[in-house]
């Protein structure tokens, strides 16, 4: 016991503590997610967050100390995403043939999913610097960051309603799309991509690699027409406090 509590005493003080905190919990989830079959609500991701949290307020640690060694894993997202292109290139050919119809969904899902979540903020009278951060919640994280400062909202809390988001995809696109049976996965993982972002993409892979393939797709698209669209939408209607009621 006291062994442990050393350990304990000196990671807690060093950079090492949030990267074998996060590595260990996300390597145990993954275990326990392929030993009961790959359900949605046993996603990794999610029971790894959760953990986190906890392990993160039962210990009182502060969230610079636990980033300071979990900053390691976040430089890795940039190289992860980059990875995503190699199933596109695979199917380039079939791409070619598609743009117009692959860059039609792109548009309409993307103006869906803004869309709704800033109309319906709207309904419920939330402030204007709350509707710009939820405008791009179907966007990854760091660009929805960026997004919601041009259009004066909260980095911080964009953030927030982007990982959210892609939880809520990871966790109930299967159900949904068996529901509405739609069975391709190509449609599949165009529509998770579009919605859930990386974390969508990445449970599309976990599933088939054509909906891995696509959701990737989605994921790139919807970062490109978002940032150059959200903030001239933006500034052509006004600024979104003027959507308050």
């Amino acid at each position: 016991m006291h062994s442990v509590v050393e350990l304990w005493v000196y990671l807690s003080a060093t950079p090492l503590f949030g990267l074998t905190a996060t590595i260990s919990t996300y390597v145990l989830a993954q275990a326990v997610y392929q030993h009961l079959g790959q359900p949605p609500w046993a996603n990794p991701v999610l029971w790894t967050v959760l953990a986190l949290a906890l392990l993160l307020t039962v210990t009182a640690t502060p969230y610079p100390t636990y980033f300071a060694g979990a900053q390691f894993i976040h430089f890795l997202l940039g190289p992860a995403v980059v990875a995503l292109a190699w199933p596109l290139w695979q199917r380039r050919e079939e791409l070619r043939r598609r743009w117009a119809a692959v860059l039609a969904a792109g548009l309409v899902g993307g103006a869906a999913a803004a869309g709704s979540a800033v109309l319906a903020g709207w309904a419920l009278g939330l402030p204007a610097t709350v509707l710009a951060s939820l405008a791009p919640k179907s966007v990854t994280a760091p660009v929805a960051m960026g997004i919601a400062q041009q259009l004066g909202g909260i980095p911080a809390l964009a953030a927030v309603f982007a990982v959210l988001t892609g939880l809520l995809g990871a966790l109930l696109a299967k159900p949904l799309f068996d529901l509405l049976r739609i069975r391709q996965p190509e449609v599949r993982g165009y529509a998770l991509g579009t919605a859930s972002h990386g974390i969508g993409a990445a449970r599309a892979m976990q599933v088939h690699p054509a909906a891995g393939a696509y959701a990737a797709l989605a994921l790139g698209l919807q970062v490109l027409l978002a940032s150059l669209l959200m903030p001239l939408i933006s500034l052509l209607l006004g600024g979104l406090p003027a959507l308050r009621p």
